[in-house]
């Protein structure tokens, strides 16, 4: 996804955890958005995830956290595991697992970790992928929230 482009629709999950289906709709005009995407194969995104569920928690209020997982080998696509692993990080925001990899083509996303902030209205506003850039991310949110 480029900068300034629109959310895509959040269609094609497997199955949702920690939320009913949600829609794009139901979040644009609402608040921002952090999409981020990550893997139970994935050691960096298990080390980043501590400080994404502080995102969640300290912004609950202001932004919406959504969390995709993306399966990146035929082990993740095994859902008692995504589930598992999920409980044992603290991923009580909605997860849209992507087995198909529907909303991972939708997005262009090639990373985990990956993280998409989307203002109100449901443009792009900053995309970043990898280890580490925690600040820049509390950064880029900060601007979208007008802080």
């Amino acid at each position: 996804m480029k900068l300034r482009e629109q959310m895509p629709e959040l269609d094609g999950a497997t199955v949702w955890y920690n939320s009913e289906p949600i829609q794009k709709s139901d979040l644009i005009g609402n608040k921002p958005t952090l999409i981020h995407f990550w893997s139970v194969s994935c050691e960096l995104c298990k080390t980043a995830m501590p400080n994404i569920n502080e995102f969640r928690d300290e912004y609950k209020d202001e932004l919406n956290v959504i969390a995709v997982h993306m399966p990146r080998s035929e082990n993740d696509l095994d859902l008692d595991l995504v589930q598992k692993v999920a409980e044992e990080h603290d991923i009580t925001q909605p997860i849209f697992v992507d087995s198909d990899h529907a909303l991972t083509d939708a997005f262009k996303n090639e990373y985990v970790p990956a993280y998409y902030v989307f203002d109100t209205e449901g443009q792009l506003r900053h995309f970043q992928a990898g280890d580490g850039g925690m600040k820049m991310l509390t950064k880029r949110v900060n601007r979208v929230l007008g802080k």
